[in-house]
């Protein structure tokens, strides 16, 4: 491979550099979804960065860290669709906390 000899780490076949390309992209959604104010933006980066880390999950044979990635992605895709569809709404509860917080 070009890079072998300056990052020997880097794996030399294509498909799993691929896997470990989504699986730093599915780390770096992770981490920026943290960041997003929009909570519709927020739950799709998490979906996404979820799915990339199931992918390289399902690679690497981790049963438990599968489970934990197919979760939040249902998760999230369920949050962002209730956005979407107009269903989420927060009690008004939470939105007093939210407002001290300020």
């Amino acid at each position: 491979m070009l890079f072998e000899n300056i990052l020997p780490w880097i794996p030399t076949a294509l498909p799993e550099l691929i896997i470990h390309i989504t699986a730093g992209l599915g780390a770096i959604l992770l981490t920026y979804s943290v960041f997003l104010e929009s909570e519709r933006r927020q739950d799709l980066a998490l979906c996404i960065g979820a799915l990339c880390l199931l992918i390289y999950s399902l690679f690497i044979g981790n049963k438990l860290f599968s489970v934990a990635m197919f979760g939040l992605s249902i998760a999230s895709l369920v949050e962002y669709v209730e956005i979407r569809l107009g269903r989420h709404h927060h009690s008004e509860k939470d939105l007093e906390k939210y407002q001290e917080l300020k």
